[in-house]
């Protein structure tokens, strides 16, 4: 987020502020939840937010087409338009990790990114949940993640703080000590 930081801050203050006007946080939410998802597996969504050689004409043309195609809600789409118009399509992923941040904070809510090895089935996942609530003192919203690279076990982030206690990790960790490298 450092190249994008401050523009993404203030375009999804703005976001914020306009969707609860309207009434409309949770709608905007799963909006970007759907554009994140999308950037992330297209690369020719990729291209158009990041390549300086796409001209403003065809973002705007090309996102309006995605938020069309999409089924956004207005709100979405008009803030699309001016990010595009604005050559701001870039920020777009940090936008809506901020978002996400301001809706939960205004929820009382914590917000967890929990990276697993494989899907975890709902009796864990509410497990999970009910052991973070009770260690922040509050609601929490799991944001989940699967990477076969971890082997087992979980690595779970709040805010700054992490545990990590992936298979992995604890795998380096034993051939650093081997290594007496720690």
């Amino acid at each position: 987020m450092a190249k994008t930081g401050n523009v993404a801050q203030r375009y999804a203050t703005a976001l914020f502020a306009l969707a609860g006007e309207k009434g409309l946080y949770d709608a905007v939410a799963a909006d970007l939840r759907i554009l994140t998802g999308a950037v992330e597996t297209s690369a020719d969504l990729q291209t158009l937010i990041n390549s300086p050689l796409v001209s403003r004409a065809e973002q705007i043309a090309a996102i309006g087409k995605v938020a069309a195609k999409a089924e956004l809600t207005d709100i979405t789409k008009k803030f699309l338009g001016v990010l595009a118009t604005n050559r701001r399509l870039a920020a777009l992923p940090d936008v809506a990790s901020i978002y996400k941040v301001k809706l939960a904070q205004l929820r009382g809510e914590h917000t967890a990114e929990v990276t697993s090895a494989s899907t975890l089935r709902p009796g864990q996942l509410e497990s999970l949940r009910e052991k973070l609530s009770a260690k922040l003192g509050g609601r929490v919203a799991l944001d989940l993640k699967v990477d076969p690279e971890i082997i087992g076990g979980l690595i779970v982030k709040v805010g700054s703080r992490m545990i990590d206690s992936s298979i992995r990790s604890k795998l380096e960790r034993i051939g650093y000590r081997m290594k007496g490298t720690v």
